[in-house]
């Protein structure tokens, strides 16, 4: 039996146990990253939790990750814009390079971030900033989810 939900990600989101979750998209599950020195830093989960490469899921499987990843990023740049004035853009990437899951990452990126940082992918960031427990995922960024949550909806609704 997995203790922590973090061990099992997806399957904890398939059964309703993962905290993290915003929404469940066509292909998978938005999520609130567990970190946040990067306000609204969100992942989307893809919901075959044996799955650990886009190429693994069939073309139209593929297509839908990828348009819910797009908006997924669509709904923290809305929200991020609204929220914090020092907004930039978001970077969207699937590495793959850790967990062995299928999963995209979204960083919002802002003006006011390090001149050392802002230019370099977010995974350069100092390893303070990965484990501070300020930057850590709690109820100061309920409003941040709802922002997001609320986003994917509208978006949602507009198709």
């Amino acid at each position: 039996m997995v203790t922590d939900w973090r061990a099992d990600r997806i399957g904890a989101a398939l059964r309703g146990e993962n905290p993290t979750v915003l929404r469940r998209l066509e292909s998978g599950f938005a999520v609130i990253g567990d970190v946040q020195f990067l306000p609204g830093y969100s992942v989307l989960l893809v919901d075959e939790p044996g799955v650990q490469r886009l190429s693994e899921l069939p073309r139209a499987k593929r297509l839908a990750f990828l348009s819910d990843m797009d908006r997924l990023g669509e709904a923290v740049e809305a929200a991020c814009r609204r929220l914090n004035p020092g907004f930039r853009r978001v970077n969207l990437e699937i590495l793959g390079n850790t967990d062995p899951f299928l999963h995209a990452h979204i960083w919002p990126r802002f003006d006011w971030e390090p001149a050392e940082s802002v230019g370099k992918p977010v995974w350069l960031y100092p390893p303070d900033r990965w484990h501070d427990e300020r930057f850590r995922l709690g109820p100061q960024h309920d409003a941040l989810r709802d922002a997001i949550a609320g986003e994917l909806d509208r978006l949602r609704a507009t198709d």
